[in-house]
């Protein structure tokens, strides 16, 4: 199966070059010129690594280092001109797996993209228990992925989150303050609307009829569960 590689780089000479080499090495390459595109890219697609800039417009590396590791574990490369001691620790301290700085050899930028995906093979195998089914429903924690009667369903980082934590806790009542919290990550002021919006827009993508929910259930006055369907 092709490995799927998002480039994030705004310096196009630089990202041209890489993209090139990776994909003469049998790589599927997505590539991104800022950071806002590349986190686009990343909720768009299965992606198995990521090679990312630090220094982008419109959203730096770490802020998107730090959107991804909200929903994946996926390895990520950081690939930037800053040498500083501290940028590199926080890069790693945040969850990226390797820091190479500009300028940089093709050959081990490969050598260390290899390591890390046959690290990842040997030490993360994917496992048949991280795949839970509801229905026609199945969510992939290995792939981070969501289908629906076999086809995939696009969701971004909360959308998933949700889902996630509904499929793992079927039948288990939660409500908007707890929902909030273990989503967002964030205290809870009350705000329904952010959580009724979300819960809408899964409603559209999962149900049969959204306005006759069999899956995510309302709670009156307490929250949402989500139902298992046989």
């Amino acid at each position: 199966m092709s490995i799927n590689i998002l480039l994030a780089e705004d310096e196009d000479d630089i990202r041209d070059l890489v993209a090139l080499h990776l994909r003469n090495s049998n790589y599927n390459v997505f590539e991104a010129k800022d950071g806002a595109m590349a986190l686009k890219v990343f909720e768009e697609n299965h992606i198995d690594l990521l090679i990312l800039d630090i220094m982008m417009p419109k959203l730096d590396g770490i802020s998107v280092l730090k959107s991804i590791r909200q929903i994946s574990q996926i390895p990520v490369i950081f690939l930037t001109a800053k040498i500083e001691e501290e940028d590199k620790i926080l890069g790693l301290g945040l969850g990226a797996d390797d820091y190479i700085t500009k300028p940089f050899s093709l050959v081990e930028l490969q050598s260390r993209v290899q390591a890390i995906l046959r690290r990842c093979n040997e030490y993360n195998p994917l496992d048949k228990k991280n795949i839970i089914k509801n229905n026609y429903l199945e969510l992939d924690l290995n792939t981070y992925s969501l289908k629906k009667e076999g086809i995939n369903i696009d969701l971004n980082p909360k959308e998933f989150k949700l889902i996630s934590l509904f499929m793992q806790n079927l039948d288990i009542v939660y409500t908007k303050k707890q929902l909030y919290e273990k989503v967002w990550e964030e205290l809870y002021w009350g705000d329904d609307n952010t959580i009724m919006v979300h819960i809408s827009h899964l409603r559209d993508k999962i149900e049969v009829d959204p306005k006759k929910p069999q899956f995510i259930k309302t709670i009156r006055g307490i929250g949402y569960r989500m139902e298992k369907v046989k």
